[in-house]
C-alpha cells in the first residue's frame, strides 16, 4: 500500500486497523467518527494542526515494520 497525503483515512483503515495507533498517537483522535472517514491525511492533518508529511512518514514506517 502506497502511503501518501492524499490517502483517505477511510481508505487507510480499511486496509489496517492497526494504523489508527499512529493517526491518535500523532493527535488525531476523531479516528472514528464518521466524517473523518471521507478526509485524506492533508485534510486532516490541516484541521489538527498536524505536519502531515510527518504523519506519512510515522505511516510508512509502521507498514516497513509489518513486513
Amino acid at each position: 500500500m502506497e502511503i501518501t497525503k492524499d490517502l483517505t483515512i477511510g481508505e487507510l483503515l480499511m486496509a489496517d486497523r492497526g494504523a489508527g495507533a499512529v493517526l491518535m498517537g500523532n493527535g488525531m483522535h476523531c479516528v472514528g467518527c464518521p466524517s473523518a472517514a471521507g478526509e485524506t491525511l492533508e485534510e486532516a492533518s490541516f484541521v489538527h494542526g498536524m505536519d502531515v508529511n510527518k504523519l506519512v512518514d510515522d505511516l510508512k514506517a509502521y507498514f516497513a515494520e509489518k513486513q
